[in-house]
């Protein structure tokens, strides 16, 4: 399977279980609705940009120049279009069927502001997460370089 795939399948998923478990919860308990709306961004937000880190991580250790690192930003934009698209398709569906309140959303409104915001959420996340993971990487790789030569330096200037 692709990667980006894998991604916008699971990401997808994710949202719609969100908005279910959102949705739910506004009916059983109204007062509660912002708190609950900024919980369910925050792990989204949070799912995504682990999810980069990981990405970012990975690439930087299998190709330390960064000329050379894969094309994150493609995989991750492919898989937040098919992710918000398949997410407001999928919750547009699921809004038919009794107990799923998810706010009665057109088809049109779904495939296009609502998958336009899925999109942002996990495009921009995503890329903060690759960019922190390939630092971080980077580093680290930096300290490593800079500990081996500092005991190189040391063994050369003690044998002399």
């Amino acid at each position: 399977m692709n990667a980006w795939v894998l991604r916008a399948v699971g990401l997808g998923a994710l949202t719609v279980v969100l908005r279910t478990l959102l949705g739910f919860a506004m009916v059983n308990w109204p007062t509660n609705g912002s708190w609950m709306r900024i919980l369910c961004l925050i792990v989204l937000v949070a799912v995504v940009v682990a999810w980069g880190v990981v990405d970012g991580r990975h690439d930087r250790r299998a190709n330390p120049d960064p000329d050379r690192g894969a094309d994150l930003t493609m995989r991750w934009l492919k898989a937040a279009l098919a992710g918000g698209l398949g997410a407001g398709l999928v919750a547009w569906l699921l809004d038919f069927l009794p107990k799923f309140d998810l706010g009665d959303n057109g088809l049109l409104f779904e495939i296009s502001s609502g998958a336009s915001f899925i999109i942002l959420m996990i495009f921009i996340p995503a890329m903060i997460g690759v960019a922190l993971g390939r630092y971080l990487v980077g580093r680290e790789s930096k300290k490593g370089s800079a500990n081996t030569n500092t005991v190189a330096l040391n063994k050369e200037t003690a044998g002399v």
